[in-house]
């Protein structure tokens, strides 16, 4: 099957080694070599993306007018086939791309200082500035209701009437600690209404793995771009402070590892915040602290629906992995209400040096401080 798909951009699989990678957890992925080039072959996963040609549609229109406005921005887009495609359909493989291999590149799993958080919001940052004069309206969304709370929310509540009643009743206690939060929801529903909360074009994944660093660990791009689409900056903050702050990812069922780290914090806040410049309005930064309460408890709330509807949608290892991934999400998102005080005085010291090097310089600075 490779060897069918790489035919159609004129490469000879017989003169290339394919080997997979295994990053990924969605889209099948592997790198091709052949002599001294190399790329990235993805296959699309049509059950989660169910219209593929809308992804492709998305990439291009960015693509386009990055190179038209920000040329010396790498913008990682899909190779073109022999019919001048982005993407290749095989009858019984599914929906291909073709990527170019950045040289000198390399991904990571996890987080492991602050710098490497403060690189990769910067990043992530840096390409909503870029395409902050793109209309996102003009974009497919290629995941609807991706990070609707007030549907999630929805679903969460159908879980308890109808799920599972046997395990509604082990569940009762984080259900009950849920009920604590709900003004985080309350909160969500009142952004669709503010006008100075922008609808952006927001990357939507941005665990660490989704950023290419350079050798000297700086980040140069980010990857992954399926999940681009119209949003809010608090759903790509929020993710990163889910997926950075802690050094015990959502599997850990000892809680006790579960802990907020300050200065991981300040490289997210820094990051972000320096490279999205004036670009974010005062409510905005208003709403800093509360991307990560909105994504945690989101999540807290996916993994508790689906662990009550009998494990229907995520993939689980053994019979109270839902419920330890629950229970491990509202631990995350105690320890990051228990550091609102500290969290709120690192955003504040963070906006100030943004706006005091804003003001003396006119530009963002990627001079990380923490």
């Amino acid at each position: 099957m490779i060897a069918t798909i790489l035919n159609e951009y004129g490469i000879k699989l017989k003169q290339c080694k394919a080997d997979p990678l295994v990053s990924g957890l969605i889209n099948k992925t592997w790198k091709i070599t052949c002599g001294d080039k190399a790329y990235i072959l993805q296959r699309i996963n049509d059950h989660v993306f169910k219209k593929p040609n809308q992804i492709a549609e998305n990439i291009r229109m960015i693509d386009d007018y990055l190179k038209k406005n920000s040329p010396d921005y790498l913008f990682v887009s899909p190779i073109k086939n022999l019919r001048q495609e982005e993407m290749v359909h095989h009858a019984q493989g599914g929906y291909f791309r073709l990527f170019p291999f950045i040289e000198g590149s390399r991904t990571i799993n996890v987080v492991s200082s602050p710098d490497q958080a403060f690189e990769a919001a910067f990043q992530f940052g840096k390409f909503s500035r870029l395409v902050s004069g793109f209309d996102a309206t003009r974009l497919h969304t290629t995941i609807p209701n991706f990070h609707n709370l007030s549907l999630r929310y929805e679903q969460y509540e159908d879980a308890l009437k109808h799920g599972n009643t046997s395990r509604i009743r082990i569940a009762k206690q984080l259900i009950d600690d849920l009920k604590k939060y709900t003004y985080i929801l309350n909160a969500f529903e009142k952004i669709h209404s503010n006008s100075d909360v922008k609808k952006r074009v927001m990357h939507h994944d941005t665990k660490i793995s989704n950023v290419l660093f350079d050798h000297a660990g700086k980040g140069i791009a980010i990857i992954d771009l399926d999940t681009v689409m119209p949003g809010y900056f608090i759903s790509d903050v929020g993710d990163m402070m889910r997926t950075y702050l802690s050094p015990a990812n959502e599997e850990e069922n000892d809680f006790s590892k579960i802990e907020i780290r300050d200065d991981f914090f300040r490289g997210i806040v820094h990051g972000y915040v320096s490279s999205m410049g004036d670009e974010l309005t005062e409510a905005e930064h208003d709403l800093i602290l509360y991307s990560g309460q909105f994504i945690i408890y989101m999540q807290a709330i996916r993994f508790l629906a689906d662990y009550c509807n009998n494990d229907s949608y995520y993939e689980v290892n053994y019979e109270d992995n839902n419920l330890v991934r629950a229970g491990n999400q509202i631990c995350l998102l105690k320890q990051l209400e228990e550091k609102t005080s500290v969290l709120k005085d690192i955003i504040k010291d963070e906006l100030k040096v943004r706006s005091h090097v804003f003001m003396e310089t006119g530009h963002t600075s990627k001079k990380w401080i923490g």
